[in-house]
């Protein structure tokens, strides 16, 4: 048995830049300790693997990182249904279809007990052919705040946070609160003063920090520049693009009047692992009570491959 797939960058149009990941668009008969092992062998950050259903334009889906499956991560939803758009392109121009491919098309994916919808758009920047994807995430939760300055208990533990990534007390945003929020992921939003990403890594794994305070993982949050930086727990690989922590922070932002409901703002990754990346994200309610939060972004299909070997 052989099997395709297609290989994207997300959150770029411009080619080998944004996130790259690798979309198994037929994944039929793959257990999930294949689909693990496929995902470390490729390299990329992450690794979606597809199986069709019996609704058109339906998915069931599995996304890998490099230790673990996630049960959900918004680039390889993103990069996938920009995948499945050019294939569906791609079937029209070689005669495939009798049917105009439209434009827009509108895809849906199942990650075990939650499905998620995104919505591809056909365009060319700089003579490529592009897409751009659009994920709603549905409503976030905001699980807690963490710390505070009003007593040295928890105090301690906002330096112990900032020092796990390098940083002073004194790095941490003065007037922003540090918080637990969910589109799917829980993460621990970290804000830091202007400046203050470039000198920021992992100094110390956060898995066990990150349980205390009930989080999956942690980002870190420059708001004057609208720019983030995510990191495994164990600070090996830095992420280039986070597109579930981007709807994170959407949610965060909305919620401390720091964004509008309904205006798309752009958020910025990958600077400092060379491959510069841009995040729209756009939430959407009251501040105390949002109800939704939509996180898109170019793709460009790179490529594609066949392992002619299974694990």
């Amino acid at each position: 048995m052989s099997l395709c797939y297609g290989h994207v960058d997300v959150f770029s149009a411009a080619p080998f830049s944004g996130n790259s990941l690798a979309v198994f668009a037929d994944s039929r008969g793959l257990s999930g300790a294949q689909m693990l092992r496929i995902t470390r062998e490729l390299r990329h950050f992450e690794s979606i693997f597809l199986e069709p259903t019996q609704r058109p334009n339906a998915f069931q889906a599995r996304v890998f990182d490099l230790f673990e499956e996630l049960p959900f991560a918004g680039h390889p939803i993103l990069g996938a249904a920009a995948y499945l758009h050019h294939r569906s392109a791609s079937e029209v121009q070689s005669g495939g279809s009798a049917t105009q491919l439209p434009t827009a098309m509108r895809w849906a994916f199942e990650l075990g007990a939650r499905t998620v919808s995104v919505t591809t758009q056909r365009t060319t920047q700089h003579g490529i052919a592009t897409y751009f994807g659009l994920l709603d995430q549905g409503r976030p939760e905001f699980i807690g705040h963490v710390g505070g300055r009003a007593n040295g208990e928890d105090a301690a533990l906002l330096k112990t946070i900032a020092e796990s990534f390098g940083l002073t007390l004194a790095q941490l945003h003065p007037a922003l609160p540090l918080e637990v929020v969910s589109t799917g992921l829980r993460y621990l939003i970290v804000p830091v003063t202007p400046g203050t990403l470039a000198q920021a890594r992992v100094v110390a794994d956060l898995s066990q920090l990150l349980r205390c305070v009930n989080a999956q993982f942690a980002v870190l949050l420059d708001e004057a520049a609208l720019e983030i930086r995510h990191w495994n727990n164990d600070g090996v690989l830095e992420d280039v693009a986070t597109g579930s922590a981007a709807g994170t922070i959407g949610a965060y932002r909305l919620r401390h009047g720091l964004a509008r409901s309904g205006e798309v703002f752009t958020l910025r990754q990958g600077r400092f692992t060379g491959r510069p990346s841009t995040l729209q994200v756009m939430p959407e309610g009251p501040a105390q009570s949002v109800v939704n939060v939509q996180v898109g972004g170019d793709v460009v299909v790179i490529g594609g491959g066949t392992l002619d070997l299974l694990p």
